[in-house]
């Protein structure tokens, strides 16, 4: 059983699928508490569904990309089970994860969206570092960025850690209404950073509290 929060049809927002159509399959609960988290309601609210139940609905809505999300995710056991049951239904599967989970018994065919905590989140000290050492070829990373110092956080992370070669993409992405978008871009610039600025497309397209898009 999976206890879900909710799974919709919308625009991807983020990574390098962002504007494409995709279903979102919402799971329920965190342990962390990031301080710009925007979806603090997955915290608690849902409801349990079988795994057939799950991807009946994923089959209703019919998108050939899906994104599996949270909350946390990986918190479930039965998102494994889930995750290889969509890629062998022959869907593309995004898996958004905090980073601070094991990413080891991820299928291999899923494209794992890692995101590292910076210190503006309150949980840099969560961040599971040997989920680094797990990425492959087709994988992405991203950073949440809230100011100066959350940046410099992650230019030395992408350093030292050798995520150009690592990763599939880089982002760093303003927090939403904290940080504005223009001197990030220009600090990406003046670093020649191999990273994208990424703008949670969703936000812009609806109001930024909107739920279920």
């Amino acid at each position: 059983m999976l206890t879900i929060h909710e799974i919709f049809y919308s625009i991807q927002g983020e990574s390098t699928y962002a504007g494409r159509p995709c279903v979102f399959v919402r799971l329920t609960a965190c342990d962390l508490r990031c301080s710009w988290c925007d979806t603090p309601y997955a915290f608690y609210e849902g409801e349990k569904r079988s795994l057939d139940e799950v991807l009946a609905e994923v089959e209703r809505l019919d998108c050939p990309l899906v994104e599996v999300t949270g909350g946390e995710p990986l918190l479930q056991d039965d998102v494994y089970p889930l995750m290889q049951a969509m890629l062998d239904r022959g869907r593309t599967v995004l898996l958004e994860t905090g980073g601070h989970r094991s990413t080891a018994r991820v299928p291999a065919g899923v494209v794992t969206i890692l995101d590292v905590k910076c210190p503006g989140s309150g949980e840099a000290g969560r961040n599971d570092w040997t989920n680094l050492d797990r990425l492959r070829a087709h994988d992405e990373v991203k950073f949440v960025v809230r100011d100066r110092a959350d940046y410099e956080f992650a230019r030395d992370v992408i350093g030292r850690c050798g995520l150009r070669e690592r990763a599939a993409a880089i982002h760093l992405s303003p927090v939403h209404g904290a940080l504005d978008p223009r001197p990030l871009a220009e600090w990406v610039l003046a670093d020649r950073l191999p990273a994208r600025v990424q703008l949670q497309l969703h936000k812009y397209i609806w109001e930024p509290g909107t739920r279920g898009v």
